[in-house]
């Protein structure tokens, strides 16, 4: 081989490699996600203008229009699809009650719902009350210990491709890591054991509960905090277990308080007390405000579920159409109409199609929207924020 070739050889060369590599400002999207995603072995890499894998594309209702609507700013949203959400609560306050409500409109939508119980709380009276279709897609699972459940959870999303999962964990409080069934009574032997194994495996089951629109609804018991820290036990009575993981890698995270004043308190016709009313806040949101409220009274004994209707009214004394006088209630429509009823007669007013649509509309366009752009909240008479 002559010199001269050589040095002819070298010159196309550097033009084939000049022609290889893309103009400064020139460089193709299309390229790049294609060169990454082969880098990393998967389809990790998007063009946001096209696709968005992070984008909520579908929400499972949660039994109330008022909570569903402040977790996304004034839409009608839920629980989100491809994300973990956190329902943390006092003791007997309805966790499991809104749970099982979520799972019954999952159910609806055609997903597989896998339950995962702790507490040994569930029965399947219960849950047929609830709404839930036995025979159709729904599963039982003992939470034997937290390895055991989070294994589960990852084996099916990879086992069942194309199939969407709501995985409910009631309650990852109540379910002991395998250390501690394996250990004496000694808590100091087995301290924060939990909050490391969450540490490892949210962000191990993020991406494919993503990919996968499958969904993880975690039910959480609120402690006390015990604290020598004055401010810090006045501004946060409450903390739920399971380590900064959980508060991270949480899209959603609601807390429900009750009270235990006799006002708060359902009765039926009889006298016999078939719920109580519960306040949901929301500790993180990340498709709304958070620290928003909407408080809705839950029945369990006959007809268990939330009572949805009832919370409108408490909703519909903000709005400006709405006055009171000599014990009666004034409603005013748009084209300068009032409506006068009683607060007793609130459901049966409801009944009429045109009042009912009026008070959604007003719900969704005037009250929820508002206090929204306002950073406030709708606050019940009685109820603290």
């Amino acid at each position: 081989m002559t010199p001269s070739f050589k040095q002819h050889l070298g010159v196309q060369m550097a033009k084939v490699v000049k022609m290889a590599q893309p103009k400064p400002g020139k460089i193709s999207i299309k390229d790049l996600k294609k060169s990454m995603n082969k880098a990393m072995g998967i389809d990790a890499a998007y063009d946001l203008t096209q696709e968005s894998p992070t984008e909520v594309k579908e929400w499972i209702p949660t039994g109330s229009r008022w909570l569903d609507s402040i977790i996304c700013k004034g839409k009608m949203g839920g629980i989100p699809v491809g994300k973990i959400t956190e329902i943390a609560g006092l003791s007997s306050v309805g966790k499991s009650y809104l749970a099982v409500q979520i799972a019954a409109q999952a159910q609806k939508q055609g997903k597989y719902v896998v339950y995962y119980d702790a507490e040994s709380a569930i029965d399947p009276v219960f849950l047929l009350d609830a709404g839930i279709d036995l025979n159709g897609n729904f599963l039982y699972v003992q939470a034997v210990s937290v390895e055991k459940v989070l294994k589960g959870i990852e084996d099916t999303m990879n086992d069942y491709p194309g199939f969407q999962f709501v995985f409910i964990w009631d309650s990852i409080a109540a379910t002991s890591a395998e250390k501690d069934l394996e250990g004496d009574f000694d808590p100091q032997s087995s301290m924060a054991v939990k909050p490391r194994i969450f540490s490892k495996a949210f962000p191990k089951l993020t991406v494919p509960l993503a990919n996968g629109q499958h969904t993880l609804l975690l039910i959480n018991q609120l402690k006390t905090n015990i604290t020598s820290n004055i401010a810090e036990k006045l501004t946060t009575p409450f903390k739920a277990p399971g380590g900064l993981a959980l508060e991270y890698f949480s899209s959603l995270r609601i807390w429900l308080t009750g009270r235990k004043s006799k006002q708060s308190f359902v009765f039926d016709e009889s006298g016999r007390r078939v719920g109580s009313e519960v306040k949901a806040k929301l500790k993180k949101s990340r498709f709304g405000t958070q620290d928003r409220m909407a408080v809705f009274q839950i029945r369990w004994g006959d007809n268990v579920g939330i009572m949805d209707e009832e919370s409108w009214f408490e909703v519909i004394k903000q709005s400006s159409a709405y006055r009171v006088g000599g014990g009666w209630c004034y409603l005013k429509t748009q084209d300068g109409k009032e409506h006068k009823f009683r607060s007793k007669e609130w459901m049966e007013k409801l009944k009429d199609k045109n009042f009912k649509k009026m008070i959604i509309d007003i719900m969704d366009n005037e009250l929820i929207k508002k206090f929204e752009s306002s950073g406030s909240n709708i606050v019940p008479e009685g109820i603290e924020e």
